[in-house]
């Protein structure tokens, strides 16, 4: 029973990042750091500058934006499909 369930949390695990490839998200090209405001930008196509700008007021609020960018930073693809998280957990 261990052993059925650990092939469905795997499944459950890979439908689950296969839906983050399919959102179209990726680190940017235009990466300085994580790659996630060029990703936001590239897929939103607006001024990676602004996107940059934003991502860093948005860390003057306390907790979320940094908790934000860090649930970015392990979730969104590089521009070669791999996921950190699922690089870590697999």
């Amino acid at each position: 029973m261990c052993r059925s369930f650990s092939r469905h949390s795997l499944s459950v695990m890979r439908s689950f990042f296969d839906t983050i490839r399919r959102s179209g998200f990726r680190r940017g090209p235009y990466r300085m750091f994580g790659g996630v405001a060029g990703g936001i930008a590239a897929k939103l196509g607006a001024n990676v500058a602004i996107v940059r700008l934003l991502v860093l007021l948005a860390f003057l609020l306390p907790g979320i934006g940094l908790g934000l960018y860090l649930v970015a930073w392990i979730l969104l693809p590089w521009q070669d499909g791999s996921i950190p998280l699922e690089r870590l957990l697999t």
